[in-house]
């Protein structure tokens, strides 16, 4: 099978995969965030943080939680990360400094993920699981958190019923993120992602010895891709075999970075109880979306630079396992939902194909957006739209069915 066809099944096969998850993943997540029954683990969580699960909150109530909790996560983080040679499984691996700590909690409690340090020279296994791998999932729950709020603004008349942010934030990680990642891990297991707690010593071509770090890789690959995080394990991220092997388990990552934005648009629709309004909302983003993917494959596949021409294909910086077409296919999912993994250099792609990746970049996480953000990001836009319309027309605008002013 060529490469040309083969590139196209895949990209066909990602979309099948997504238009089934689309209708129960999405209604299902809208019954999470509006169901009253509370499961047992859930009750034991509200009374070990002391709230009331059944309180309503006013937007105000509901942004100093998010503020609050994020602060103390940074914290949290913080101090796993300093004092992480005085935890078991710390591979010998010193605390970081205050500096680099601060940077990566920060970074890793806001969903950036951006990483100043090799992964697998800095931190040990505890830190690992213990402090990034579990920030990844309450990064992404607060997201969709902040996403069903909004939603719930638009829906409901009075303003102090937004629900609970401890209720949203519970519901999200236990319900939804917990069990996908779960399966998730267990499809990356069985693709070669590894899961261990031990390096391997290899015997080199020239009768040397390398070690070979290994960890709980699945675990935390899982989850970085379904959050839309990008902190990955090692330095070399997606692009390193250990945590990406193959083609299968390419797919399945660029799937899991997909999956969740693209049906939270569904879960808007379901809650609004119109749904067209959320399939006019993933028309746009499927529109942004398949437009940046058309240019980069385009411009990775035809090898439209110079340098890449003279060498007979643009294949410098990126994994020859996976080749061009997947390449341009997770840069294109890697930057259109801000999460960061990436399995090969976007600076060694070509000039237009790179361009396109960072205007994916530039477009502010819509196409279709991250985990939560993507959708408040796009409604957003929507709002300020229908404002500058409505003062273009002389008329009041409205946008799902709440003036604008």
């Amino acid at each position: 099978m060529s490469d040309n066809a083969s590139g196209l099944l895949t990209i066909g096969l990602l979309l099948s995969l997504l238009a089934i998850a689309y209708v129960p993943l999405g209604d299902y997540m809208a019954r999470t965030y509006e169901d009253s029954k509370h499961w047992r683990v859930e009750q034991w969580i509200y009374r070990l943080i002391g709230v009331n699960s059944g309180a309503q909150q006013s937007p105000k109530a509901y942004a100093i939680s998010v503020v609050s909790f994020s602060i103390v996560s940074i914290i949290v983080l913080m101090s796993i990360l300093m004092a992480q040679s005085l935890l078991p499984l710390d591979r010998g691996m010193q605390g970081m400094g205050l500096a680099m700590a601060f940077n990566t909690a920060v970074s890793f409690v806001a969903n950036t993920n951006w990483q100043s340090y090799g992964g697998e020279s800095t931190l040990g296994f505890t830190a690992q699981m213990a402090g990034l791998t579990v920030q990844n999932f309450l990064s992404a729950a607060v997201g969709m958190a902040v996403a069903v709020a909004l939603i719930r603004g638009f829906v409901r008349s009075k303003p102090n019923t937004l629900r609970n942010f401890w209720f949203d934030l519970t519901r999200g990680t236990i319900r939804i993120l917990l069990p996908i990642a779960f399966v998730g891990a267990l499809l990356l297991i069985s693709g070669g992602v590894i899961q261990n707690f031990a390096d391997t010593s290899m015997q080199t071509l020239t009768a040397g010895k390398q070690v070979l770090p290994g960890g709980p890789v699945a675990s935390q690959e899982v989850i970085k891709v379904l959050g839309t995080n990008g902190g990955g394990f090692f330095n070399a991220n997606s692009a390193h075999p250990f945590e990406n092997p193959n083609g299968f388990t390419n797919l399945l990552q660029i799937f899991l970075i997909l999956l969740i934005p693209v049906a939270l648009t569904r879960t808007l629709g379901t809650m609004l109880g119109n749904r067209r309004q959320g399939l006019a909302i993933l028309g746009a983003m499927t529109g942004l979306w398949a437009s940046i993917l058309a240019i980069v494959t385009t411009a990775e596949v035809r090898s439209m630079s110079v340098a890449a021409q003279v060498a007979g294909g643009s294949m410098e910086g990126k994994e020859t396992r996976l080749g061009e077409w997947a390449t341009a296919l997770f840069a294109t999912a890697t930057t259109g939902t801000s999460t960061g993994a990436v399995n090969a250099s976007h600076d060694s792609m070509t000039p237009l194909g790179g361009g396109a990746v960072l205007a994916n970049m530039m477009l502010g996480e819509v196409a279709p957006g991250g985990v939560g953000s993507g959708l408040y990001g796009i409604l957003v836009v929507a709002i300020l739209t229908v404002f500058i319309a409505g003062l273009m027309v002389g008329r009041t605008p409205e946008f799902l069915g709440k003036k604008i002013s």
